[in-house]
Parts: structure tokens; sequence; C-alpha cells
């Protein structure tokens, strides 16, 4: 399994568009495969016949065994064998570096007394493929009381699945102490008397990376908030008169990323990136915009935005958002964002704060035009007005930087001819 984007760690096998005995040419697409970020095309550069597919449908580790292509009738199980077996070892030499701890609590019933018992390294390190051990994870099993069918006792991924399709029957041991503690386990009931019900989703590549990546940004990452309200009265005048021209009809979050451009080219500060040991002020404008799909949020990227049209910008938004719906973004298309925009106006949202979208350093939150009460050279006017907030790391942005590109951004879409300087 290659490794088809910067994030991916594992891809989930969609369908096989060869099947065992056909044969392959350099270019041929394989198999569809899903990664954290789309479904994409897995592409052969072998030239043989397919003589062995290993997973048909589900997900495989980066650098896990997809199959084998080689010639007409040869003997693979062999090399087969020694590559799984070169995979396994990797995985554990990895895993066995990570397990640092030497002792290892056991949890006990409440009531009784915690107590550490050293494991040691032999008893921690089991055979078991890289799936096999993923798939017992997923399902909540111990799989040190699983028993292998593979080479030398090897648990493998039918031992796996053979246990979840008959688990055997336990017996749950209760210390005295807590007996009289343990209530019996009832089904919930609603205020119609009848049982409750619900579905459980298996969680596909994208969500499980959202939820990774999001979680790493907002607790890493120390948030903080801006926000401004934009009178948008001369940028509606505006929109309206450059669609009499233009050959694509512009939209008021077109008008957002070309003003945001414009104004991140004034405050090079805010079009950062955190790396660590370091802040890197990007010499490019690249702005991320997120586009809401079935399973989260992708974020195709426009480039070097300041220097496009909004004509351009609009069709290369346009594109990108229709690949992301469709699953076709390709990894370079999602990625050397330096700035992100997150628009739910159309939904009416008036304002809401968004999670940065690491690496960036900062995300602009672009509420609804609304038409509200303002105060006009002295007198009462009904205005249109427009809130956005920006989040920003406050290890790479201070207050005054973050104040001072919003006032720059406001500026730029209450006067739209600044667009023009």
């Amino acid at each position: 399994m290659p490794r088809m984007s910067d994030t991916m760690e594992e891809g989930n096998i969609v369908g096989w568009l060869k099947k065992v005995g056909d044969a392959v040419e350099p270019g041929d697409i394989l198999a569809e495969v899903e990664t954290d970020k789309a479904t994409m095309e897995l592409e052969s550069y072998h030239e043989g016949v397919l003589l062995y597919i290993g997973i048909k449908e589900g997900p495989v580790p980066v650098n896990g065994i997809l199959a084998v292509i080689g010639e007409e009738g040869e003997d693979y199980k062999a090399a087969l064998e020694a590559a799984e077996r070169e995979t396994s070892g990797e995985t554990e030499q990895k895993e066995a570096v990570a397990e640092t701890p030497k002792e290892e609590t056991i949890p006990v019933a409440a009531g009784a007394v915690s107590v550490s018992a050293p494991v040691s390294t032999e008893e921690k390190r089991l055979k078991a493929s890289p799936l096999a051990k993923r798939m017992a994870s997923d399902a909540g099993l111990d799989i040190s009381k699983v028993s292998g069918s593979g080479d030398n006792g090897r648990i493998i991924k039918r031992d796996i699945e053979s246990l979840l399709q008959s688990p055997p029957a336990t017996e749950v041991s209760v210390p005295a102490a807590t007996q009289e503690s343990v209530q019996p386990v009832v089904p919930a009931f609603n205020f119609n008397g009848s049982q409750d019900s619900f579905e459980d989703i298996p969680l596909s590549q994208m969500r499980k990376t959202i939820a990774r990546r999001l979680g790493e940004s907002k607790f890493s990452a120390p948030h903080f908030y801006l926000t401004v309200e934009i009178n948008m009265d001369k940028a509606i005048t505006a929109r309206t008169e450059i669609n009499e021209l233009s050959p694509v009809r512009i939209s008021f979050n077109d008008i957002i990323i070309k003003a945001s451009a414009v104004a991140l080219r004034q405050h090079p500060a805010v079009n950062s990136s955190w790396l660590g040991d370091k802040i890197r002020h990007n010499g490019d404008i690249n702005i991320g915009v997120a586009v809401a799909v079935d399973e989260g949020l992708l974020v195709p990227v426009i480039r070097h935005a300041d220097m496009k049209s909004l004509s351009q910008i609009k069709t290369e938004v346009k594109v990108l958002a229709e690949k992301a719906k469709n699953r076709k973004l390709q990894p370079d298309e999602m990625q050397g964002n330096t700035f992100t925009i997150s628009n739910l106006g159309m939904f009416d949202i008036e304002e809401f704060t968004a999670i940065i979208n690491t690496p960036d350093s900062c995300i602009l939150a672009v509420g609804t035009i609304a038409e509200k009460p303002i105060v006009k050279n002295g007198e009462l006017a009904i205005g249109n007005m427009m809130k956005v907030t920006l989040s920003c790391d406050h290890r790479v942005v201070d207050g005054a930087k973050g104040a001072q590109f919003l006032q720059t951004l406001k500026g730029i879409l209450e006067a739209p001819i600044r667009l023009l300087v």
C-alpha cells in the first residue's frame, strides 16, 4: 500500500478493477482506494499477471501487502510469506520502541486495590499481523487471548473474523465486597415507553483523519478569537456591477478570498506557520477554502490567490469544490495552504469560531450578510452587515497583529476599489 497523501496511515480498499489471473501493465488501474482525503485510483507500476490479492475490501496499513504481480504460474508463496514476516517484524519493532513504560496498571473492580504488575517485553510482543492487531483493537478484543492459526501460531485476519462471528461466552466474577453495588443493565426507554433505537456508523478514513487533526490543532495550538463587523453595502454594489461584465458569476465568497489575500500581503505575520522550533513566514499566499462533503470537510487550496482575478478565483473554486464533493481531489490540490477561510453565511449563520487548519496560524470564519440598523452620518439607517471571526494561534500571531489584519480586511471590503490598488 503506497502512501497517497502526507497524512495517510492506512488505505481502505473500496474495490478491485482487476481480478486474479488478469494481465497487468504499467499504468493499469488495479483498485480504488479510500484515503483520509479522497477516493483514489491505485495504479500499477509493474508488468505481469495478478497472482494474488491480499485484501479484497477493507483497511490496509501503508506498506502493507496488497497483491502480488509476477509471471504466469510463478510460485509466489515463499516470497509472500517473507514479505509478510518482514512487514510484521517492522511493525512489532516500532511497537516495542514505543512501549517505554515498564509497568502496566491492571484495572480491577470498584472497591478493590489497584496494583501494578511488571510486564515483560516477551509478553507484550505477540505474533500477530498488523491487520489482525488493528481489527482486534477496533473491536475491543484482548488479542493476547486469541489463538492464532497462522505460521508458528501467528494471529491473522481470519482468527479475528472467526472470533467476532462467534464470540465465546465469558464468565465475569465480581468481588464479594462489590456484588451488592452492581446493578443489572436495562435497556433505555423513551417517553413513549418504547425502547430507544440507534445506529453505529463505522468511521471512514476521512472522518478518522478529521478527528485526529482537529483534535491535535485544538488542544496543541492556543487559540484566541477576534471578531469584527463589516458593512458590505459597497461590496454588494461592486458585485452587482462586476457580474454585469464578468464571464462567470462572482460570489461574495470569491470577493472575501481575494480581499483576504490582498490583506495577507500587507500582514505577512498572519500568513505564517508554526513548525515547532521556528516560525515560517510564507512568501506565497495559498488560501484553503473549506468545502462541506457528506463525511466532513475538505480544504482545496487556491494558490497565489493575491495574484488571481476574481473570475479566476471563481472558476478555480468551482472546479475544486466539484472534485471535493465527488471525492476526486488529488493530494497536491489539498496541500500547501497558508491561510484558510470557512464560510457558513449561506446557512444564515451570523457568527461562529473555527478550529485552525494546521499548519496555518489563522482561519477566518465568515458569517451571513444581514440587514441591521446602523448609525450612518449621525442618522439611523439600514446596513448590510457581516461578521467575521479570526481564530489565531497565539504562538505565532499576537492580538495586535490579528486585529491589524482584520482592520485591513474590513477596509478593503467596505471600499472594494482597493482591490485594484
